[in-house]
C-alpha cells in the first residue's frame, strides 16, 4: 500500500500549499443492466489512485490541518451480502489493510462529513463528478450554516481536485510503469495471437474472441476499451466496433484492442493482410504510415513539445499522400501548402496520440497551463515532456472512395499504435514485443 499513502501524503503537502482544508473523493457507482444485475464494475481511477481500494460505495476524506488525516468510508461487513456478491472489507479491515488513520460505514457518511468540514478554509472537490455525493455535501453545508451564529464556517472556496490529481497522474512512478509494460506485453500476445490464427474466410467476431481469450489467460481481467477488429473498408471507420463482418481475401484487418492489468490500460494497434502476404498498394501505404511513426517517434524525449510528434507524422504522411496520388499536387500545391489548408485530413483525421495510463485516454493537460497567453496569441503553448510520462504514438491513414483518388488504394485503412514511456534515456516502446514491420508480420502469419 506505500504507494497508495504516498500520493495521500503528496496530495496533502500540495493542499498545505494552499492553505490547507478537506479533499473529498468518491469511487464509481454501479449500474444497473437490468432487474438485479448490474454491468461489471470498474472503480474510479482518481479514487483508486490514492487508495488502492477497489469496491463499490466507497468515499475518502482527506484533512490537511494541524493533523493530517485520511478516512476512509466503506460498505460495512454483510455475510448474507456476501454469499450473493462476494467478500467485503467492512471498515475494520480496510483500515488495516489499505493503512487509514479512520474508516467508518458509508452510512455514516454524511453525519461525520459535516464534522470534518466544519471550520475548513477550503474544499478540494469535482463538482459534478458524483450528483449523489454533491447532494450529501450540500446539505452538509447547509446543516453549517444553521450553525453559524455559534461560530461555525464553512469553506469559502473550492478547489477542482481531479485538476491536482491530473497532474500527479501525469508522471508514472515504477510501480506504474511495470504495471503498463505488463498491459502492453499481454496485449503484444493477443495481437500476435490473431495474427496467426487470421485467414480469409473468419469473421471479425472470432479473431475478438482470441484477444479476448489471451487476455484472460494472462491474467487480465478485461479489455482496457472495446475493441476494434475492422477488416477491408471498415478499417477507415476509426472507432468501428461491430466486429460482426466477414474477412474476405485481399483485406486489410486492423485490430485495436489492448487489456488491464492492474487497473492500467494498454492500447496497440496493428494492420495486417488477411491472406499473410501485403500487396502492392497495401504495402505502399503501410510502409508509409509506418514511417510517420518512426518520424514521430524520434520527438517521443525530454523537452520536447507534446505537438511535436503529431506535426513530424503529419508531414511526413502528407508527403506520401502527394507522392503516391492521393492528394493531387495541382489542387493543393506543396506539402506546406497542402498541410496550411488541412488538405491532408481527407486521408488522417485525427491526432497522432494521447497520454495513457489508468485511463486508456488519460488525465492530464495537453498544454502548458500555467503559461502566460499575450493578448495576440490565441491558445496556450503545447507541454513539453517529462521523464515518466505515458503516451501512444498512432498514425494511420484512411482511403474511402472519392473521385480523383486512385482506384488502388480504395478501403484501405492502416494503423499502427504503439504505448510509449518518456525517460531520460529517451523512448521506451512497451509495446515492442507486437509485431510491426512488413516482414515481421509476414514471417508470424506464415
Amino acid at each position: 500500500m506505500k504507494p497508495f499513502s504516498d500520493r495521500r501524503t503528496t496530495l496533502l503537502a500540495q493542499m498545505h500549499t494552499q492553505g490547507g482544508g478537506v479533499a473529498i473523493l468518491s469511487t464509481s457507482p454501479e449500474m444497473t443492466r437490468n432487474a438485479d444485475s448490474c454491468f461489471p464494475f470498474r472503480h474510479d481511477s482518481y479514487f483508486y489512485y490514492l487508495s488502492g481500494f477497489t469496491e463499490p460505495e466507497a468515499v475518502m476524506v482527506l484533512v490537511a490541518g494541524k493533523t493530517n488525516q485520511s478516512i476512509l468510508f466503506c460498505r460495512e461487513k454483510n455475510l448474507e451480502r456476501e454469499i450473493w456478491d462476494g467478500f467485503r472489507y467492512g471498515p475494520e479491515a480496510a483500515r488495516y489493510h489499505f493503512e487509514f488513520d479512520a474508516t467508518f460505514p458509508i452510512n455514516q457518511l454524511e453525519q461525520e462529513l459535516t464534522n470534518l468540514i466544519s471550520d475548513q478554509p477550503i474544499l478540494f472537490h469535482t463538482q459534478g463528478h458524483n450528483s449523489q455525493l454533491d447532494t450529501q455535501l450540500q446539505r452538509c453545508i447547509h446543516t453549517l450554516r444553521g450553525r453559524a451564529r455559534s461560530g461555525v464556517s464553512t469553506p469559502n472556496k473550492t478547489i477542482d481536485l481531479h485538476a491536482i490529481l491530473s497532474e500527479m497522474r501525469l508522471i508514472k512512478d515504477p510501480g506504474e510503469i511495470a504495471l503498463m509494460q505488463r498491459a502492453a506485453s499481454i496485449s503484444a500476445l493477443a495481437h500476435q495471437r490473431a495474427m496467426k490464427i487470421t485467414r480469409p474466410g473468419m469473421h471479425e467476431y472470432e479473431l475478438e474472441a482470441e484477444l479476448l481469450h489471451e487476455f484472460r489467460r494472462q491474467g487480465a481481467p478485461s479489455p482496457a476499451y472495446n475493441s476494434i477488429v475492422a477488416a477491408g473498408a471498415n478499417a477507415c471507420v476509426l472507432h468501428y466496433n461491430a466486429n460482426n463482418a466477414k474477412i474476405s481475401d485481399g483485406d486489410l484487418v486492423l485490430i485495436d484492442a489492448g487489456c488491464e492489468f492492474g487497473s492500467y490500460a494498454s492500447d496497440v494497434t496493428r494492420t495486417f493482410p488477411a491472406n499473410g502476404k501485403f500487396s502492392t498498394s497495401q504495402r505502399v501505404l503501410y510502409e508509409l504510415v509506418l514511417a510517420a511513426q518512426a518520424a514521430a517517434l524520434e520527438h517521443a524525449k525530454i523537452g520536447a513539445r507534446y505537438q511535436d510528434g503529431h506535426d513530424a507524422a503529419v508531414r511526413v504522411l502528407t508527403q506520401g499522400m502527394l507522392d503516391t496520388g492521393l492528394l493531387n499536387k495541382d489542387k493543393v500545391g506543396f506539402p506546406e501548402d497542402a498541410i496550411a489548408n488541412s488538405a491532408y485530413r481527407q486521408f488522417y483525421m485525427h491526432g497522432t496520440g494521447h497520454w495513457i495510463g489508468l485511463d486508456v485516454h488519460d488525465v492530464g493537460f495537453y498544454r502548458d497551463v500555467s503559461a502566460v497567453v499575450s493578448a495576440d496569441t490565441k491558445e496556450k503553448p503545447y507541454r513539453k515532456l517529462q521523464a515518466g510520462m505515458a503516451l501512444t504514438i498512432e498514425p494511420g491513414i484512411y482511403v474511402r472512395p472519392a473521385e480523383g483518388v486512385p482506384e488502388q488504394f480504395w478501403h484501405i485503412g492502416i494503423r499502427i499504435e504503439d504505448d510509449i514511456l518518456i525517460t531520460e534515456n529517451g523512448p521506451l516502446n512497451l509495446s515492442r514485443e507486437t509485431p510491426k514491420t512488413v516482414a515481421e508480420i509476414e514471417a508470424i502469419m506464415k
